[in-house]
């Protein structure tokens, strides 16, 4: 099998028969139209990425159905992070029962529980959350921005076993500017051995343009702060795809960076991510 593994990708399908989308969302609102798990692995597997972490996608929400079955279409190769309603009735509950199917991560988010940046994870739904993952090892992955950061921080000393990803860098440098205190915000979560960091969305931070080396900078930072064993790469396809290409994004961790050790392009391109997703679990 290829050796790299992309912690982070999209799937949807236009059949929208069998996977309809969620309240709000229309058929025009799905760009690119289609990137089905098939479309996915025909971009991946040429260039070495043979395993993904699916990301369940916001066109379907609270629906995992169409993730959970390219999961079981293709074990080798997908494990995936679903998502839950921290609001719902029981998403303790939740979480215990996609589990057995693949799930070795769940999305988390400020829209999600209906909360600003600085308190997203007030919800009672987040605690137990939070408190699942410390007892199943499953991971809890973050989409915010940096003003979310001090909220991770706040649960992560209550819930210190919780296994925790920050998304895209912490969408660090996402209006262009790589701020010093966002930054120091991101690497300040280093202080607790659960969090993660995927390294990557390469296409919707900073300069925004390949080959991305103005990234150098805060990619050197977060490496050196978290360790490569707590940095994984990913390629957030298929939005990588819009303008660059899904190489692009991979050249940049395999090729490029040189502070990187060999042994470090092998944490941030597959160890990391096998070991944080592709496990089993205290189901």
């Amino acid at each position: 099998m290829e050796p790299y593994i992309d912690a982070h990708s999209h799937v949807w399908t236009p059949d929208l028969a069998r996977y309809p989308l969620a309240k709000g969302f229309r058929r025009e609102d799905m760009s690119p139209p289609s990137f089905t798990a098939l479309e996915l692995l025909k971009t991946c597997r040429p260039v070495g990425v043979g395993r993904v972490n699916l990301i369940q996608m916001s066109y379907y929400e609270f629906d995992n159905s169409y993730m959970l079955d390219m999961i079981k279409k293709e074990p080798t190769r997908f494990v995936g992070t679903a998502i839950v309603d921290p609001l719902g009735p029981d998403p303790a509950r939740a979480m215990r029962e996609l589990l057995p199917r693949g799930v070795r991560a769940f999305r988390i988010q400020p829209r999600y529980g209906k909360q600003p940046g600085p308190s997203w994870l007030s919800p009672e739904g987040y605690q137990a959350m939070f408190a699942t993952a410390e007892k199943t090892g499953a991971a809890l992955s973050c989409l915010i921005d940096p003003d979310g950061f001090a909220e991770v921080d706040r649960m992560c000393r209550r819930f210190p076993r919780a296994p925790v990803i920050i998304d895209h860098l912490g969408r660090v440098g996402v209006a262009g500017a790589i701020r010093a205190g966002d930054v120091r915000g991101l690497c300040a979560l280093a202080r607790h051995p659960s969090v993660h960091v995927k390294v990557g969305a390469f296409y919707a931070l900073g300069k925004k343009k390949p080959p991305y080396q103005d990234l150098s900078p805060l990619i050197r930072e977060v490496v050196r702060a978290f360790g490569p064993r707590r940095c994984m790469w990913e390629s957030d396809s298929p939005f990588q795809l819009v303008n660059d290409r899904y190489e692009d994004s991979l050249a940049l961790v395999r090729d490029g960076l040189p502070f990187l050790t060999k042994t470090d392009r092998e944490w941030l391109l597959a160890r990391t991510a096998e070991e944080t997703l592709f496990r089993k679990l205290r189901v």
